[in-house]
């Protein structure tokens, strides 16, 4: 199973599960797990009976909620803690050090850090990486307006010290208020749809889906976006 580690303060469920969206329509498994504190998913994944710990159906995608460790979640599957969870890929999304830890992220095949520019997202999201014991790779994927050369060079500089090697690509999403309306629209009806988002935006999550399959893959992905844009 492939560990992809998205990491950060700022709200990126929706992020995340548009991504897995993306990945299920290739035929593959896909676990997102939601290990943040504020545990958004409980309140924009639909499920029918609520509990403290669950793992729910959603578009093709299993979210598990609640959870401190993958053996949490085969326990509450009725699994052998040496099994194998049975996941091509799981999505962890996590907002703390302690997430990053029992998730086994530092061994991820890939971490992104997730933050817009504002104190609180970069400053606390920092925090979840100033506890690594190890150097791990990361990328950044960055909501701004500007997408400046400063923005990336403040986090650098506040980033200075930490056990992190950024990666040279970065991931920028636009700040856009019509994407913002696009995703809110989607959470009251309760579905994933792509087409009203902006161009800008559909591009920065195909480029990250085709980061994360094999590249015998991206031709699929191609196809299963175009399909998404459509709403088939």
């Amino acid at each position: 199973m492939k560990k992809i580690g998205f990491i950060g303060a700022y709200d990126k469920t929706d992020l995340v599960i548009y991504i897995a969206k993306i990945i299920v329509g290739t035929g593959k498994r896909v676990l997102v797990i939601d290990a943040t504190t504020t545990q958004k998913a409980k309140y924009i994944v639909p499920v029918i009976k609520p509990t403290t710990t669950y793992v729910t159906e959603f578009e093709g995608i299993d979210v598990a909620v609640g959870f401190q460790n993958y053996n949490q979640i085969k326990e509450y599957l009725g699994m052998p803690e040496h099994a194998d969870l049975g996941y091509d890929m799981a999505l962890i999304d996590t907002d703390d050090a302690k997430g990053i830890e029992n998730f086994e992220l530092t061994t991820a095949e890939h971490n992104y850090f997730v933050t817009s520019f504002d104190a609180y997202s970069i400053k606390k999201g920092l925090e979840a990486l100033s506890g690594l014991t190890q150097i791990i790779k990361i990328t950044k994927v960055l909501f701004s307006k500007t997408a400046s050369q400063e923005e990336d060079d403040y986090l650098n500089y506040l980033s200075l010290g930490y056990k992190l090697e950024w990666e040279e690509e970065r991931i920028y999403f636009p700040f856009e208020l019509g994407d913002e309306s696009v995703i809110a629209e989607n959470q009251r009806v309760s579905k994933i749809k792509f087409k009203k988002l902006s161009t800008q935006y559909k591009e920065a999550l195909m480029f990250i889906a085709e980061r994360l399959v094999d590249e015998s893959d991206y031709g699929e992905i191609k196809r299963i976006f175009k399909q998404l844009e459509k709403g088939v």
